[in-house]
């Protein structure tokens, strides 16, 4: 039904711009007509009247339709319900998906079923009326639009206005939701401290965040909070993916940009670019089944004991997954180079490598350092390739043939089912978030400076 609702909306909006801008263009008599503006912003004008008031209408009515239907419907339900049913909320949630035709797993009675027909007849009443509320608003609009259509109305000014109203508008709600986001973290994880030493929690060496058995257990209680394993975990992976990534993905770029020919390179990009769009639990099922049982094998003809869930597996699978950030961003970041810092170079005696060493790379180089970046938050925020292939045991070690974790991977996997908003485990998860989130500012922090020094130096 919205959906009809809003093509509706959009063949009002498209009839509308074309009437205003017909009316720009030629004034009844046949004549052209002296307007302030281009035709088009007319036709803006007389669209945004046309269309905006009845979508407000629409979006009002979609956050407070739940409430009003729930409400006028609630007391007949409670009527059919007796002291052994479910939950009304639960009953609620049946009618209304058996009122849109979903099929639930549960059977009911003649009564729910009248429920469900004076549910369904309430919603079409309802919205037969938003729809003649809707149309009254978009021709009341047009018509007011209709009115501002002379010479003298200054229509692109208030065209322009409203664009940047909106635009604006949505840079207040991705600053909002920003701040939201990390007020959200910041509230739950003082809970959490108020439950476990902050400190403890910063420089602890064991994360054990399971209540223990016995009182003898380490974690008696609600659990041990140390953080220091799984940022030790975090910082193995991300490390070693970014040895796999960093390199490959750069002399990619390099040679696309410098030596490939053009057919080359109109074949290799795309194809580079495949990786970026595999999921990554795909990448996860190649890890644990291939990477991490051949790193099982070499360790065994080494000598070297290597667990089938190894940090090495994870970090060179993820290293391969980020290698399309760093060489795509990269090679357009070389192309963006001046051709005539590259003629000066060549004038000047130097080889190709030399120009590429000397004058490419460093003039390139903030932009480099905002792939690499980029690259290093897409390891740093990796999930399903650690679960798949490191496990999720928090193990305190510099060796890359063990078993680590990372803070996402604990994240999510203390959030799965139902929880408590209460307990020290849950809320560890939100002081988890706020600090990867202060870890992963400070890296932007010092990749700016760096792009800012070597910026000043180049332009």
């Amino acid at each position: 039904m919205v959906l009809v609702i809003l093509i509706a909306i959009l063949g009002l909006a498209y009839l509308a711009f074309h009437y205003g801008r017909r009316r720009a263009l030629v004034r009844p008599e046949g004549l052209p007509a002296n307007f302030h503006s281009l035709p088009s912003y007319y036709g803006y004008y007389t669209m945004l009247w046309a269309a905006v008031p009845p979508i407000l209408v629409l979006c009002g009515w979609l956050i407070i339709e739940p409430g009003l239907l729930r409400g006028m419907i609630e007391q007949q339900l409670a009527g059919q319900l007796d002291e052994s049913s479910a939950s009304i909320v639960l009953v609620m949630e049946d009618v209304r998906r058996m009122a849109s035709g979903e099929r639930v797993l549960r059977e009911y009675g003649p009564g729910i079923q009248q429920v469900v027909a004076d549910y369904r007849e309430l919603r079409y009443i309802a919205y037969a009326c938003v729809v003649a509320v809707m149309a009254a608003v978009a021709a009341a609009g047009f018509l007011f639009a209709r009115t501002r259509l002379v010479p003298q109305f200054r229509a692109r000014n208030t065209v322009e206005k409203v664009v940047m109203a909106a635009m604006m508008f949505s840079a207040c709600v991705a600053i909002l939701t920003t701040v939201g986001i990390v007020l959200s973290l910041l509230f739950e994880a003082v809970l959490f401290f108020n439950k476990y030493p902050f400190f403890d929690f910063l420089f602890g060496l064991t994360w054990s965040p399971q209540a223990a058995l016995r009182a003898d257990q380490v974690g008696s209680g609600e659990g041990t909070f140390g953080a220091i394993p799984l940022l030790a975990g975090t910082a193995m992976i991300s490390l070693i993916a970014m040895i796999v990534a960093v390199p490959i993905g750069l002399m990619a770029a390099i040679y696309l940009a410098e030596y490939a020919s053009p057919r080359m390179r109109a074949t290799a990009k795309p194809i580079l670019e495949i990786l970026a769009g595999i999921p990554t639990v795909v990448y996860g099922f190649f890890a644990a089944i291939t990477v991490a049982p051949l790193f099982s094998d070499i360790g065994s003809w080494a000598s070297i004991p290597t667990s089938p869930d190894s940090a090495l597996a994870a970090g060179v699978v993820m290293g391969i997954m980020i290698i399309p950030f760093i060489s795509s961003l990269s090679d357009d970041v070389i192309n963006a180079v001046p051709q005539s810092m590259r003629d000066g170079s060549y004038a000047l005696g130097a080889t190709q490598s030399e120009t590429i060493r000397k004058v490419l790379m460093p003039a390139a180089l903030p932009g480099i350092m905002g792939a690499v970046l980029l690259a290093a938050s897409r390891a740093i925020g990796e999930t399903m390739i650690v679960v798949m292939a490191a496990g999720l045991v928090a193990n305190l070690t510099a060796n890359p043939f063990e078993a680590v974790t990372t803070v996402t991977v604990q994240i999510a996997t203390l959030l799965v089912g139902d929880q408590e908003f209460d307990s020290a485990k849950t809320l560890s998860v939100f002081a988890l978030g706020l600090l990867l989130f202060i870890v992963t500012l400070i890296l932007n922090l010092i990749a700016l400076r760096i792009v800012r020094k070597y910026r000043e130096q180049y332009e």
